[in-house]
């Protein structure tokens, strides 16, 4: 067993933002003596009884390109191990978000070939079979931090045996080395203080919906 501190990350692979900063916590793995744990968690389902709330665009996103790519993941998951999940979702997240191709069926069908995963996966892509798992991991991730926020989520063993869970950080590029390694410190010291809950600063940059 590794004695490694496990950080629990939910991710929707369709997120931007959960992709940055899923590269940051794997530069912190680097630097750190972390093993990050991965999840799925949807935000096809986080939305879909607020669909009348969210802009046009937006709802169209969840709508019609949300569903398909986490049926594939946590088909993957259930089938192949969860051990599958970071090389899969590192393979989806350069294809959608680096390269730009979006969350398309070939997109995902390629990512899969890209990490040695069967083609037979994307049958799942308009199937419900795992979708009671997928609901369950969602659940088990935004139960932690409270339906108001999204994705990513991150859960790490607080002081007292209990876990310290947070949404975010937020953050583009996703910071290296000992940048990295900072972000991480400063980010359990506040989510360890009891009562902690928000806190934000003026976006200037942000990761590119457009190509989703």
């Amino acid at each position: 067993m590794s004695d490694k501190t496990p950080v629990d990350f939910w991710f929707d692979p369709l997120c931007p933002w959960a992709w940055m900063t899923s590269r940051w916590v794997l530069e912190v793995e680097k630097v750190r003596d972390i093993q990050v744990r991965w999840h799925v968690m949807s935000l096809a389902v986080l939305n879909e009884d607020k669909l009348d709330e969210l802009p046009e665009e937006y709802r169209e996103l969840l709508e019609t390109k949300a569903w398909g790519p986490v049926r594939v993941v946590i088909a993957a998951q259930q089938e192949h191990g969860a051990e599958v999940l970071g090389d899969l979702y590192t393979a989806l997240g350069t294809r959608i978000h680096n390269q730009e191709e979006g969350p398309g069926k070939e997109t995902v069908a390629a990512a899969l070939k890209d990490v040695g995963l069967p083609e037979s996966l994307m049958e799942h892509w308009d199937g419900t079979r795992y979708e009671p798992e997928l609901r369950a991991s969602h659940k088990e991730g935004i139960d932690k931090v409270g339906q108001e926020v999204g994705t990513p989520v991150i859960a790490v063993p607080g002081a007292d045996g209990e876990q310290l869970a947070f949404f975010g950080p937020v953050v583009t590029p996703a910071p290296k080395g000992e940048e990295a390694a900072r972000l991480w410190d400063g980010t359990l010291a506040v989510a360890s203080v009891p009562g902690f809950y928000e806190i934000k600063r003026t976006r200037t940059k942000g990761p590119d919906f457009s190509n989703l």
